[in-house]
C-alpha cells in the first residue's frame, strides 16, 4: 500500500523483519526533508530511509492525513492502542472494513505504558505514522496521550504532537466508604476550588437530578460525600487542564477520567464533577467515570448487563446537561456482549478504548512461530503478575495456570481467561526482559511479528473488526 501526493509517493518496505521507508518523487526537491539514501531512477528520484522521527515528521509535513486530528467532531470513536508499534496496519484494515462512521484513535498510549516499555511519546506517534503509510490510510486519525497524571507527561505529549489528552486525577479520589463528616468537607482546599462548603450545599442540596430513566433527590449527605470524595480530584484536574491549554501550540481536546479507582462514581458524583469543572472553566469532550463492576482487562463484561445499561443511560443523561460530551469506556477491549447495549444507552455518543488486546494478537503470532520466545514471555508475565496486577482491574489467579508449557496448546492458553489477563498486564516486565541467552525479548518479539506481518495484520484486523462493527452503526447514523 502507498500514500501519494502530486509530487511524492510513500510506502513501507519489508526485507524479512527489517523495515524501511521507500519514497519516489519526480524531483529531488520533494525528498529534501527526508533522511536516507537517495538516487536517480528513470525519470524520477528514489529514497530509502529509516523509520526515524525526522522521517515521520517529514511525512507529516508532506501528507496532511498523517497529522493527528481532533475527534470531538465525531459522535462515535474508538481508540486502538499499539504497545509494540506494528499493529496499526491491522487496526486500519479493521476500520476500513468494519468501522464506517467511527473515528479511529490510532496513536493511543498512557504515560504509564510508555514508561514501562521505554517508549517516548514521539515514538508512539512515529509508529502510527509509519503504520498509516503501510496501510495507505487516508481517513484521518486521532492521537491520545492517555491517563496523564503529571504536567511532565503533558509536556511530553504536547512536544510529540498529540491532540487528545486524557487527564487522570484518580490518585486524588478519596475513599468515602467509611462515611464522611462535615469536618472532612470543611478541610477541603476551598480557596483552590474558588468556593465554600456553604455555597456548594446551597447550590446542590435539595436539587432534583434528572438521570433519564429516573430522578434523584440530592441530600446534604450526598453533597458532602461527593465533595470529600472528588474535591481534591477537581483541583488536580484543573491544574492539569490549565497546563495543557496554556502550553498547547496546536489544537487539543480533553478527556477527564476517574475510572481507575476502586469506587464507583454515583450519578450525583458525576454531576458534581461536571458542574464543578464547568464552574472552574474546564471544557472537555469525553468523560470516563468508574462504572459498575465487570470491566476487567482482556475479558468480556463480567457484571450485570442490565445494571450496566441503567448506569450508562444515567451517565449519558448527565452528560447531556453539560453540552453532550461522550461517555468513555476504558478497559473496553473484548467486551463483545455489551457493545450494542453501550451504543444504545449512550445514543452512540461514546468513545471506546482498547490497547492490550492488539498486543495479545501479536502474542498469537509469536506462539505460532517462536514457541520458545512465547515461553520466555509467559514465564516473566506469570512471575510478575502479583506486582503488575495492582495497576489494573483483573481477577486472574496465576496458580490456576501452568508453570510448564510442555504439551500445552498455546493458542488455547492465550484465549483462556486467567492466562489472557496475566499476559495482558505482564507486557511491561516481559518486553523489557531478556531470554535465557540474554537477548532482548522486545527485539525478538518485533523480529518475529515483523517477519510475519501479513499474518499479524490479518489477525489484528479480524479481532479489532469484532470490536468496531457495533459502533459503526451508531457512527453512520450520527
Amino acid at each position: 500500500m502507498t500514500l501519494r501526493t502530486d509530487s511524492l509517493t510513500a510506502s513501507i518496505r519489508y526485507d524479512g523483519s527489517a523495515r524501511s521507508l521507500q519514497l519516489t518523487a519526480a524531483s529531488a526537491d520533494a525528498l529534501a526533508g527526508f533522511e536516507g539514501e537517495a538516487a536517480a531512477s528513470g525519470d524520477g528520484h528514489v529514497l530509502t530511509g529509516p523509520l526515524s522521527t525526522p522521517n515521520a515528521r517529514a511525512l507529516q509535513d508532506a501528507f496532511a492525513v498523517l497529522r493527528p486530528q481532533l475527534i470531538s467532531g465525531h459522535r462515535t470513536s474508538v481508540g486502538t492502542g499499539d504497545r509494540t508499534g506494528l499493529a496499526t496496519p491491522g487496526q486500519v484494515r479493521a476500520f476500513a472494513a468494519e468501522g464506517a462512521g467511527v473515528m479511529p484513535v490510532l496513536a493511543q498510549q498512557s504515560i504509564r505504558e510508555m514508561d514501562r516499555l521505554g517508549r517516548s511519546a514521539r515514538s508512539v506517534l512515529d509508529d502510527a505514522v509509519f503504520g498509516l503509510v503501510e496501510a495507505g490510510w487516508e481517513g484521518g486519525f486521532g492521537a491520545d496521550c492517555d491517563h496523564i497524571k503529571t504536567t511532565e507527561g503533558i509536556d511530553r505529549g504536547l512536544e510529540a504532537g498529540f491532540t487528545m489528552f486524557t487527564l487522570d486525577p484518580g490518585d486524588l479520589v478519596a475513599d468515602t466508604t467509611g462515611g464522611v463528616t462535615r469536618a472532612d468537607a470543611e478541610a477541603l482546599p476551598w480557596d483552590q476550588l474558588g468556593d465554600s462548603l456553604a455555597d456548594l450545599i446551597t447550590r446542590c442540596a435539595g436539587m432534583t437530578l434528572d438521570v433519564g430513566h429516573s430522578q434523584i433527590e440530592v441530600t446534604e449527605r450526598d453533597v458532602l460525600t461527593a465533595a470529600v470524595k472528588y474535591g481534591r480530584a477537581v483541583v488536580e484536574a484543573m491544574r492539569l487542564y490549565r497546563h495543557v491549554t496554556e502550553n498547547a501550540r496546536h489544537e487539543v481536546e480533553i478527556e477527564i477520567a476517574v475510572d481507575e479507582t476502586a469506587w464507583q462514581t454515583t450519578f450525583f458524583e458525576h454531576y458534581y464533577l461536571a458542574s464543578e469543572l464547568t464552574r472552574l472553566g474546564a471544557r472537555w469532550f469525553s468523560f470516563a467515570p468508574r462504572y459498575v463492576d465487570g470491566f476487567e482487562k482482556g475479558l468480556d463484561f463480567l457484571g450485570d448487563a442490565e445494571e450496566l445499561r441503567t448506569n450508562l443511560e444515567a451517565h449519558h443523561a448527565i452528560s447531556e446537561q453539560f453540552g453532550g460530551y461522550r461517555i468513555s469506556l476504558h478497559s473496553g477491549s473484548d467486551k463483545f456482549s455489551i457493545y450494542p447495549l453501550c451504543v444504545a444507552a449512550t445514543q452512540g455518543h461514546v468513545h471506546l478504548k482498547t490497547s492490550g488486546t492488539s498486543y495479545l494478537c501479536g502474542l498469537e503470532i509469536v506462539a505460532s512461530h517462536d514457541p520458545d520466545l512465547f515461553g520466555a514471555i509467559w514465564d516473566i508475565s506469570r512471575a510478575s503478575y502479583v506486582k503488575a496486577r495492582a495497576s489494573y482491574q483483573v481477577s486472574a489467579h496465576e496458580d490456576r495456570t501452568p508453570t510448564s508449557l510442555a504439551g500445552v496448546d498455546l493458542g488455547d492458553l492465550i484465549r483462556s481467561a486467567d492466562a489472557r489477563q496475566i499476559l495482558h498486564v505482564g507486557y511491561g516486565d516481559s518486553l523489557s526482559g531478556t531470554d535465557a541467552t540474554g537477548n532482548s525479548i522486545h527485539d525478538r518479539f518485533l523480529e518475529v511479528v515483523a517477519s510475519h506481518q501479513n499474518e499479524h495484520t490479518d489477525v489484528v484486523a479480524a479481532h479489532i473488526g469484532r470490536h468496531l462493527s457495533p459502533f459503526a452503526a451508531a457512527g453512520i447514523r450520527s
